[in-house]
């Protein structure tokens, strides 16, 4: 099969190296792909907002099947352009991405089909958040409506930081139209957790359980980003709680948007915190997580590329997904100034020698080559280093070891990755 893989991050680095080992594959295009992808692929000089080109490019080379990774091509209508064309596309339609690309849309969308969240109100000024903040009490999050990278959530403690958050949002307009409209919810307590599953529009596959940690540092402090780590399992999710996020959460999703004439073809993520009350959704997802794509697919042992083909035609050709029973985990190495204004150009050294351990592989998310082919940083978060080991704590111990022998000046990461998970089991 000739299969287009779209992005650049480390997401799709995980991809290309998992639908690399399908004995299926004949031809692995990314576009626009990342020097990490460049040996398990050919790269493909087209933004992942090109839509036209994409199906241009597909067409042409008359490829199989085309697996989208980030989250922006879905929103645009990526899908729907290939099924206008009839060209093979995993991945839900324009319509059905809303539940990613709309904060507004989700929340109304679960209020509507009793899919439990917390509590929120929509907003279009700093007054009416003031107002919401005031009901809800501190602390309280704030969303942009629209996509923000992972970046778009502030969680203002006080009066004093809830206006900051308020001049963000409606003065920098630092989100742009994706913050014209904001979601002020309440803040909710509990240990937070992802759930990923497949859809092919009727039939729902679970992924693993998985955990990331979206603050920029340690014991969860500092800014909201993309992701600074991520491990599954999730530590958190007990078989009893994995059945009851399937039941009240996975499936009326599903449910609820084939019945709004959106149906479901793709990969659904809910990011959701486990409170007193049972699961909460904070967020969905219209595609898989990064970095938690990362030790799911080193977990994964059932070949992807046949399940991604068969959800794209309609009809899943396997009953379940088989994990290993080994643990993964995944350290992002990001650079300093992320997620603002990371440093950039710098010569990354030490790949080569942390990912010669056994059970290390090194996914690149932010990286280029320099005019004299060096490997340098090119964005906030530059690198995953992840490993598997027989237990959580294995495989955290191993991805941290690697972690160490890989430099370059501007270097960050958190050292706390899967902690309080570990501590908490223990005890």
């Amino acid at each position: 099969m000739k299969v287009l893989l779209v992005g650049s991050g480390g997401r799709e680095h995980a991809l290309a190296w998992k639908l690399r080992q399908s004995p299926r594959i004949t031809d692995l295009f990314c576009a626009p792909g990342n020097p990490g992808i460049a040996p398990l692929a050919d790269l493909v000089p087209i933004g992942v907002d090109e839509i036209q080109n994409l199906a241009d490019f597909a067409s042409e080379l008359r490829v199989d099947l085309t697996v989208v990774g980030p989250e922006l091509p879905l929103t645009l209508g990526i899908v729907d352009e290939f099924a206008q064309r009839g060209l093979p596309i995993f991945g839900p339609n324009r319509r059905a991405a809303e539940l990613e690309g709309s904060k507004v849309f989700a929340k109304e969308f679960m209020k509507r089909h009793s899919i439990p969240t917390g509590g929120f109100t929509v907003v279009h000024g700093a007054e009416e958040a003031r107002a919401a903040a005031r009901r809800f009490g501190f602390p309280v999050v704030l969303k942009a409506d629209g996509l923000a990278a992972g970046k778009g959530v502030l969680i203002p403690k006080t009066k004093e930081e809830l206006d900051e958050a308020l001049a963000v949002f409606f003065e920098e307009r630092r989100f742009g139209t994706a913050g014209e409209r904001v979601v002020v919810e309440e803040h909710l307590e509990g240990e937070e957790v992802s759930f990923m599953a497949l859809s092919d529009g009727e039939r729902v596959l679970p992924l693993a359980t998985s955990k990331d940690y979206k603050r920029f540092q340690d014991f969860d402090e500092g800014p909201n980003t993309g992701g600074m780590g991520a491990h599954s399992p999730s530590g958190v999710l007990s078989s009893k709680g994995i059945t009851e996020v399937f039941d009240r959460v996975v499936r009326p999703t599903v449910a609820g948007l084939a019945e709004e004439d959106r149906p479901y073809v793709g990969i659904l993520y809910a990011g959701m915190m486990m409170t007193a009350e049972g699961p909460r959704v904070l967020e969905f997802n219209a595609r898989l997580g990064d970095p938690e794509a990362q030790p799911l697919l080193m977990r994964l042992e059932t070949d992807l590329l046949p399940v991604l083909a068969s959800g794209a035609a309609g009809r899943f050709d396997v009953q379940r997904l088989q994990f290993k029973k080994e643990a993964a985990a995944c350290v992002v190495l990001a650079s300093r100034g992320y997620p603002q204004k990371p440093v950039k150009g710098e010569p990354i050294t030490g790949i080569e020698e942390a990912a010669q351990r056994t059970g290390v592989e090194i996914f690149h998310a932010g990286t280029s080559r320099d005019k004299q082919g060096r490997l340098v940083s090119a964005g906030g978060r530059v690198l995953n280093v992840c490993a598997t080991g027989p237990q959580l704590r294995d495989a955290l111990k191993l991805a941290y070891l690697a972690a160490g022998q890989v430099h370059w000046p501007s270097k960050v990461m958190r050292c706390d990755v899967g902690r309080r998970i570990l501590e908490k089991n223990a005890a």
